[in-house]
């Protein structure tokens, strides 16, 4: 009797295995996606999920263990060093994403040639440009070196077989979804490609000790394409936002082996590419005549305070259900803040439609700008205006407390270095500071300010 052969089916979008067929994936949600998986693939999925024992390796005591101490080298660029923790380290595998346009390319080939311009050869492997194209964006860069080599190829056999014809300490893929190797029976960019092509990279990195970078696509729910175990592989997860409205891009860390994720790096696009932004406290307010609905607040981004200008409009509306809309901001929580002023201050906000800005386009992830929501709302509302020369800091409770924030003197520090000589805090710092505090320990206590 033949024997029984062994049937896999894989979702497309997000790498999810089942041994039967189904219509809607389990996982994710996504429809029509399962393909069958041939032997060939499947011992693909068994080699990158698995590892076998091995006989030699014993555990240890945690006493016992020596700390490796991380080397690291410059990029040149403040901003992405900042990023990465303090350098780039070489054997590391980078993952960077974005939408299209924000500028992935254009940083990683600038980043590209700084690293030539030190004596080290790197290797730029385009699967989605010619190398003409790719040319036209060095010379608008500057980023004409002579040990910074390009390769417009997507096959992953060549790319390994250049890597033997000179010893590189940087390679750039751009992007992981273009290339696919000739051993795996399966289009580029699919989840078993990318999978084993990831895998490749890694064991690359690590052995010859190469930095490697990699671009990858983004989906329209904002992650990254491919299977789920493709972050979880590299080493560091960056991720790229921005508007194509707004000059300003942010290189936020989701994940980072080597140092902290809560960095973030600013960079300014202009005609000649991206560069570290300078002057990054005031790209976020301006210093115009006050006006209604503007408030100004101090958040931390990892250790670096900035100053953001929270606005909000407050309109009338005939409509059953007002609009309750934020850019920048949680939409949860506003609603949470909305439903406190009513309770607290008895402001009928139910017929009127509320709409928030952080401006910039830099999103809020903390929950000290609270008091700043409420002082734009309360401002907008009474159609009166907040000085430029006051910030509000501090997280809003459901009972109507104002709780305190941490690192509270080093926000006052770089509220002080702007020229602003008030600030409503829930308790006056430990430090003297050249910013004026006014203690409000209960949201009614803002009313007084208006």
């Amino acid at each position: 009797m033949a024997k029984k052969k062994n049937v896999l089916f894989e979702c497309q979008h997000c790498g999810f295995t089942t041994p039967k067929w189904m219509g809607k994936c389990t996982n994710c949600g996504g429809w029509d996606s399962f393909v069958e998986l041939s032997e060939a693939q499947q011992e693909v999925i068994k080699l990158t999920s698995t590892s076998s024992p091995s006989g030699g390796v014993k555990a240890k005591e945690i006493t016992q263990i020596v700390e490796e101490h991380t080397e690291r080298f410059s990029s040149d660029d403040a901003e992405l060093d900042m990023v990465l923790g303090g350098g780039v380290v070489p054997g590391s595998l980078v993952l960077i994403g974005g939408s299209p346009g924000v500028g992935k390319s254009t940083l990683l080939l600038k980043i590209g040639s700084n690293l030539a311009k030190q004596r080290r050869n790197v290797l730029y492997v385009s699967g989605e440009e010619s190398e003409g194209q790719i040319k036209l964006r060095a010379n608008r860069l500057g980023a004409n070196v002579d040990n910074l080599y390009l390769l417009a190829e997507i096959r992953l056999e060549q790319v390994l077989a250049e890597l033997h014809e000179r010893a590189y300490e940087c390679i750039i893929i751009d992007s992981i979804q273009t290339l696919y190797s000739e051993t795996i029976a399966s289009a580029p960019g699919s989840v078993t490609q990318v999978r084993q092509i990831t895998f490749d990279l890694m064991r690359i990195a690590k052995e010859r000790r190469i930095a490697i970078f990699i671009i990858g696509h983004i989906t329209k729910e904002g992650s990254i394409a491919g299977p789920r175990v493709l972050e979880h592989m590299v080493d560091v997860v960056l991720y790229f936002e921005g508007d194509s409205g707004h000059e300003l891009r942010i290189l936020r860390g989701f994940k980072n082996r080597f140092g902290p994720t809560s960095e973030i790096g600013v960079f300014e696009m202009r005609h000649d590419g991206l560069v570290s932004a300078k002057d990054l406290s005031s790209r976020f307010f301006n210093r115009t005549k006050s006006q209604s609905g503007s408030a100004l607040t101090v958040i931390m981004e990892g250790t670096r305070p900035i100053v953001l200008e929270v606005q909000a409009l407050v309109s009338d509306t005939h409509a059953p259900n007002p609009k309750r809309q934020a850019t920048g901001f949680e939409n949860n929580r506003l609603n949470m803040l909305l439903a406190l002023l009513e309770r607290k201050l008895e402001i009928p906000l139910n017929s009127y439609d509320v709409f928030i800005n952080i401006t910039g386009g830099i999103k809020i992830t903390e929950t000290s700008a609270d008091l700043a929501i409420l002082a734009a709302i309360i401002s907008s509302f009474r159609n009166r205006a907040i000085s430029k020369e006051t910030v509000f800091i501090g997280e809003v409770s459901l009972v109507g407390d104002i709780r305190e924030v941490y690192q509270l003197d080093q926000r006052l520090k770089e509220a002080a270095s702007q020229q602003i000589t008030k600030a409503l805090v829930p308790k006056k710092p430990l430090e003297k500071t050249a910013v004026k505090c006014y203690e409000i320990d209960e949201v009614n206590k803002l009313l007084e300010w208006f």
